[in-house]
């Protein structure tokens, strides 16, 4: 019988030579990953009424990247707490302000085809871009993994969601899952595997294919898989992991319990309207609409590749009057890369304000939004009060349409700039 990705990434967790969809079996964890906000402040006093020590500190990575830099003394707190605990249990694998968690963790090559991650955010399925099964896990949880180094799973059915020929310009894959979330809505995954797969998933570089896995969490999937292949394997080179094998990660044929095919040279540039994901539509359906603040940050929207395409809208190109363009590049490594090529330069000229590499306005720490502002933004939620007051109106796009709305005062599809 033929197994999915999914079903093969959790047979070799569970030491089995095959699993099915419905079995609940208990798997081996290769890494877990938490940050300063579902880290130590939450597992320290846990694990010390328990007396209970951690099972594989090498298989342990801590992030702080939501409370920094620290802006009052609850953040301060906050993040005191995990510095004190990480030099406490001497972990070796500790990043301290250096940007997002599931850019971070993946660009120190923590993630590796065939692996079992959990990790202590809704937005952990970004490993699964490498062909790794990861996802996110509550405190209870995570207690039990750092502990014992295993969690049980229900093995789920895999969504395939197919998309065929090549996108067009302007068009990314923020696009394509705000497609996909319009489409199916935020409990369209139904917590099973969605698998992303086709000639437009095979063409993205990995930053791009880290954004289809990262908001699979929008989608309601449990995890978000892309087969790994040459582009995963250069990519991991880079990073600190060469020498990776993929040919064993990769779904048999026929074997989606459930399939769905787009073509993404139709795909237009995506916006989702305040106050959910899934009031997604192409971004001409919303072209006009005043902007005082646009946003280029978060895991979702920041990575090299999305500064990339902001610059291209921006070359030559000056911010709208009364319009501020925020710009959190998701790590230093993406944000240093971005100045040697240029691209922060360009978005300077451009009038872009440049933020820290960290989770900031998207997580609702520290800086926000202002009541009654209207904003877009390339993060991956826009829930009522997240970003700023209740009064916030926040819309999702690409950091193209990001870009280009930020240059037209209003929302604009990016496609009418480019050209």
């Amino acid at each position: 019988m033929s197994m999915s990705l999914a079903c093969k990434l959790i047979a070799r967790a569970a030491g089995r030579e095959r699993v099915t969809p419905g079995e609940i079996v208990t798997c081996q964890v290769d890494l877990a990953m938490f940050h300063d906000s579902s880290g130590p402040r939450r597992l320290a006093p846990m694990l010390q009424q328990l007396g209970a020590a951690i099972w594989d500190k090498s298989k342990v990575v801590l992030v702080m990247d939501h409370y920094v830099p620290e802006r009052n003394e609850d953040a301060r707190r906050i993040v005191r707490i995990a510095r004190e605990w990480a030099r406490e249990q001497d972990l070796p694998h500790v990043y301290d302000s250096i940007g997002i968690c599931h850019v971070v963790v993946p660009q120190h090559g923590h993630i590796r085809p065939g692996m079992f991650c959990v990790g202590g955010d809704s937005h952990s399925p970004t490993g699964g871009a490498f062909g790794a099964y990861m996802f996110g896990i509550g405190a209870t949880e995570m207690l039990g993994v750092v502990t014992t180094g295993e969690l049980w799973v229900q093995v789920p059915q895999t969504i395939r969601m197919r998309w065929d020929q090549r996108l067009p310009p302007g068009v990314s894959a923020k696009d394509m899952m705000l497609a996909m979330i319009g489409r199916f809505g935020m409990n369209g995954g139904r917590y099973q595997a969605v698998e992303y797969a086709g000639e437009a998933v095979r063409e993205l570089a990995m930053p791009e294919r880290m954004t289809l896995a990262n908001m699979s969490a929008e989608l309601g999937a449990q995890v978000g898989l892309v087969a790994p292949d040459e582009v995963t394997q250069e990519w991991l080179e880079a990073h600190g992991a060469p020498g990776v094998d993929f040919a064993p990660w990769s779904s048999d044929e026929g074997s989606a319990d459930e399939e769905h095919g787009f073509d993404a040279s139709a795909l237009a540039p995506q916006v989702a309207a305040p106050f959910s994901p899934a009031n997604a539509g192409p971004a001409g359906d919303f072209a006009g609409t005043a902007i005082q603040a646009a946003y280029i940050g978060a895991c979702t929207g920041a990575k090299l590749q999305d500064l990339r395409f902001a610059a291209e809208v921006l070359r030559g190109r000056r911010v709208a009057r009364g319009v501020r363009l925020l710009v959190a590049p998701a790590s230093h490594e993406d944000r240093d890369e971005a100045e040697r090529e240029g691209v922060l330069e360009v978005l300077r000229q451009a009038g872009a304000q440049m933020l820290p590499s960290a989770c900031g306005v998207c997580a609702g720490y520290g800086d926000s939004f202002a009541a009654d502002e209207t904003v877009i933004s390339s993060t991956a939620r826009n829930f009522k009060g997240r970003m700023g007051p209740p009064s916030t109106r926040v819309y999702l796009a690409s950091a193209y349409t990001v870009a280009a709305s930020a240059v037209a005062g209003c929302i604009a599809d990016p496609r009418e700039v480019l050209a």
